[in-house]
């Protein structure tokens, strides 16, 4: 059975805007890409409200910083045949990042990070999909516009950025906001059925660079 490591935010652990809760398991996107899957898969979950691509957040209370953390858990899972990057929301927080080139150099460094680790057991590594987030949109919610001035339009850059960064790297690339597109609750998170979309869309991809 090959195995798949889910790499993100809180896109990726299912963060709910509507409920200030979390989706049910089975709604959100890795559970949803294991139940399309199968039994050929093994899909491992692994999203952190507030991470980054790279950069510290010295507000949160735990580490925030995907490069610095992507190799323990790495190590843990292996080994592995695929690992999903969906990251780069939060590097448009206007006192994180703000910038989509910046969660783009932040993403290279996690392909550079997978493509360089030295595996348990001689492993390899693992193939890498890009996944671009669906883009920020406008709200009203006052604390959440704040905190992501001005990244309506730098989100939009994140594709694009991805897109090359894949071509570049010899990584795969998804672009979700092409089937899901954030609630104006907060204008970053997603609903029960854009997460699942998600999941969906992902699977022949998926089926395809492992194989299946």
């Amino acid at each position: 059975m090959k195995t798949v490591l889910c790499y993100g935010d809180s896109l990726t652990w299912g963060y709910d805007a509507a409920g200030l809760a979390r989706h049910a398991f089975e709604d959100r996107w890795p559970s949803v890409l294991q139940a399309e899957l199968g039994g050929t898969a093994r899909v491992i979950p692994e999203g952190l409200n507030g991470r980054t691509t790279a950069f510290d957040d010295d507000l949160a209370d735990c580490d925030r910083n995907g490069a610095r953390t992507l190799p323990t858990i790495l190590a843990t899972h292996a080994p592995l045949d695929l690992i999903i990057l969906l990251l780069g929301t939060n590097d448009m927080k206007s006192f994180i990042c703000g910038r989509a080139i910046g969660a783009r150099q932040g993403m290279g460094r996690l392909v550079d990070i997978v493509r360089s680790l030295v595996y348990p057991m001689a492993a390899e590594a693992p193939k890498v999909l890009l996944v671009s987030p669906p883009p920020i949109r406008e709200t009203a919610n006052v604390n959440f516009a704040a905190m992501y001035e001005g990244a309506t339009t730098e989100s939009r850059k994140l594709a694009p950025f991805y897109a090359a960064l894949a071509a570049e790297t010899n990584c795969s690339f998804f672009d979700a906001g092409t089937v899901a597109q954030a609630t104006p609750l907060d204008g970053i998170h997603l609903d029960a059925d854009n997460t699942r979309r998600i999941g969906v869309a992902l699977a022949p991809i998926v089926r395809d660079m492992l194989e299946l």
